[in-house]
């Protein structure tokens, strides 16, 4: 997803990308997120505790933030070599970390 919602971004800096108009762009950015979607949908379905597995609905929700702002994070360092990564960024992180703690302890 994170490729499908920011690489257009970096994308537009070629000739044969930045002269796409918008609707191409989407559908582009929809062709890409198409894939995640058949992997995230079967894991949530599998995953999911009322269907026999071991993750509650915030689990599940709260494991997807963390991986999809995990990603973003080294996206934008590899691919957006203007972005710069500060202590508040380290410091969201770190609350993220407690945040899957709280979301697991029993």
């Amino acid at each position: 997803m994170t490729f499908a919602w920011y690489g257009h971004l970096k994308l537009k800096q070629y000739d044969w990308f930045a002269s796409w108009p918008l609707i191409l762009v989407i559908l582009f950015s929809w062709g890409i997120a198409f894939f995640e979607y058949c992997f995230q949908v079967p894991a949530n379905r599998i995953g999911y505790v009322e269907n026999g597995g071991p993750y509650s609905l915030v689990q599940l929700k709260v494991i997807q933030e963390v991986v999809s702002l995990t990603v973003f994070t080294v996206f934008s360092l590899v691919f957006f070599k203007t972005q710069t990564f500060r202590w508040n960024h380290i410091l969201a992180f770190f609350l993220l970390i407690v945040a899957v703690w709280l979301v697991f302890k029993k």
